[in-house]
């Protein structure tokens, strides 16, 4: 029946006899079967050491790659943070520089606006000293215009007067000459009777 039936020959040499009976030297039998078993155990124990090396080097492979992979990752996350800090610095800068932009053109409005008033301040200032000085003209020409017709009234009466004197004057020489006139028409009239 196999290694267990001690007639045969397999059990025979599982059991360590040789024969038809079992030999004397059973003690050298059973140190044979214990060393077999200790070479089994030992086989069995490298082998479970092996295995347990493997697994050992298999799980620091692991487990340096599970590191490196977590320093690649770890620079990977560094050097995108660092870009994330580069990009935020630029976008910072840019936003600066906008603002910067921005600040320059309100103040380069706010320069033009206060020329435009103080241009037109200034434009509004010669309007009304060109005003003032027009309303003193013409305040001039008005007192020129009364002193004028002053001066005309009081020439009135007396070139009314020098008007009166040359008549009169007039009047006494046409008297002075109508008696010599009447002489002469009455000298041509007594020439023509005769």
């Amino acid at each position: 029946m196999g290694k267990g039936d001690k007639k045969t020959k397999k059990g025979k040499r599982a059991a360590g006899s040789t024969g038809k009976t079992r030999p004397a030297k059973r003690a050298s039998a059973k140190k044979a079967a214990a060393k077999k078993a200790v070479k089994k155990a030992a086989k069995k124990t490298t082998a479970k050491k092996a295995v347990m090396k493997a697994a050992k080097k298999t799980t620091a492979k692991k487990t340096t790659a599970k590191k490196t992979t977590a320093k690649k990752a770890a620079k990977k996350s560094t050097a995108k943070k660092a870009t994330a800090k580069k990009a935020a610095k630029k976008s910072t800068a840019k936003k600066a520089s906008a603002k910067r932009a921005t600040a320059r053109r309100v103040t380069a409005k706010k320069a033009s606006a206060k020329k435009a008033s103080a241009k037109k301040a200034t434009a509004k200032k010669a309007a009304k000293k060109t005003t003032a000085k027009k309303a003193v003209k013409k305040a001039a020409k008005k007192t020129t215009a009364k002193k004028a017709v002053k001066k005309a009234a009081k020439k009135a009466p007396a070139k009314k007067a020098a008007k009166k004197t040359t008549a009169k004057k007039a009047v006494k020489k046409a008297a002075k000459k109508a008696p010599a006139r009447k002489a002469t028409a009455r000298k041509t009239a007594r020439k023509g009777r005769k």
